[in-house]
């Protein structure tokens, strides 16, 4: 059943205030690569003390256990990123999404929807799903799997967290925003809205700015 999570039409008297196109908005995203980077050397460094990633490279249960290591990170990262995608695609749906669009810019995979706009909490755990989700399944196998094959699901791991810096840098950006707006999510650009008067109280105070220069 789905959740009421989102409404198709913009209230009367929300008005935009704030927007996002990673592909447009330099800044923000060499911001967002920036973060992915970090989060991708702190969980990569320690964990080489702890497993050597030359383990990956032990060739001695033979050439075919060897390839298939390959083989499976790079089959791997394809198919994680398109169940990433359907993974936000069904929390979409679950909140109400009416349609949703799927596609790849040429630098990374979206799900999005044009239609619809989504409440403040239900978009955050729209935005933070996919990494939730595949964060425990890497999570359980990594300690499951042979020592040689760790490092394999381990850098699915890195990829999950890292590749979704997006996804945590908008939810921790909406977080300090008021519970009203709504979330227009396109796969490739974001909108906010919220009511004008919010709006109105968010601006800096002009009079107050005057008096106390």
């Amino acid at each position: 059943m789905k959740k009421k999570g989102s409404t198709q039409s913009l209230p009367e008297g929300y008005t935009e205030i704030y927007s996002v196109d990673m592909q447009k908005d330099k800044k923000t995203a060499l911001l967002v690569n920036g973060l992915a980077i970090i989060i991708a050397v702190v969980m990569a460094v320690p964990m080489a003390f702890h497993i050597s990633i030359l383990e990956m490279f032990n060739m001695d249960k033979g050439m075919l256990d060897y390839f298939a290591r390959f083989l499976t990170l790079l089959f791997g990262t394809f198919l994680y990123l398109v169940l990433h995608e359907a993974v936000h695609g069904i929390t979409m749906k679950l909140f109400g999404a009416t349609k949703l669009r799927f596609g790849f810019t040429g630098m990374y995979a979206f799900a999005g929807s044009e239609r619809d706009y989504f409440k403040k909490a239900p978009y955050i755990v729209i935005a933070l799903a996919p990494v939730v989700v595949f964060g425990i399944i890497f999570g359980i196998l990594c300690p499951l799997v042979p020592r040689e094959w760790f490092w394999v699901i381990y850098l699915l791991e890195i990829a999950n967290v890292s590749g979704a810096a997006g996804d945590i840098f908008v939810s921790l950006r909406f977080l300090k925003m008021p519970k009203t707006i709504l979330v227009r999510d396109t796969g490739v650009k974001m909108n906010v809205f919220a009511p004008l008067q919010e709006k109105q109280e968010e601006a800096p105070n002009e009079e107050n700015v005057d008096k106390t220069e």
